[in-house]
């Protein structure tokens, strides 16, 4: 008994995230919007993504070191049903990707590019010192 007690304390700390686990089509100028350039939406997406499959990685291997005792066999751990159970748990959890498109279409990714900032401020500066030129 209490080994599915460690079980369903095991999987009630897991974040769900209300992703939809299936196949959606989507608008590409939805991506575009805040980056101006899909190319980078995806770049952005991708490293969430990363972000988000290293946490959950980190985690299941957590939960199963929990379970697992420092004289077990081979044959006892293949056969240990609650390490079985959280995996499959993980596995019918949504994909970081479908995770890190829900957070970007719900606005909750802080995005930044250096590279164009420094682009901006470069202009900015630039523009700056033009209209201090004209005014001597």
């Amino acid at each position: 008994m209490e080994a599915k007690e460690q079980k369903e304390e095991a999987t009630k700390n897991v974040k769900r995230p209300k992703v939809i686990n299936t196949t959606i089509t989507r608008n590409t100028n939805d991506f575009s919007q805040e980056t101006g350039n899909i190319y980078e939406t995806v770049a952005m997406l991708t490293k969430r993504a990363n972000q988000l499959a290293v946490e959950e990685k980190k985690e299941l291997h957590k939960k199963i070191e929990e379970f697992s005792t420092g004289t077990d066999t081979m044959d006892e751990m293949f056969e240990n049903r609650e390490q079985i159970e959280i995996v499959r748990h993980y596995e019918q959890m949504p994909k970081p990707v479908l995770v890190a498109t829900q957070e970007y279409l719900d606005h909750e990714i802080y995005y930044r590019n250096p590279a164009k900032e420094d682009k901006e401020q470069a202009q900015i500066e630039a523009l700056e010192n033009e209209v201090i030129s004209k005014k001597k």
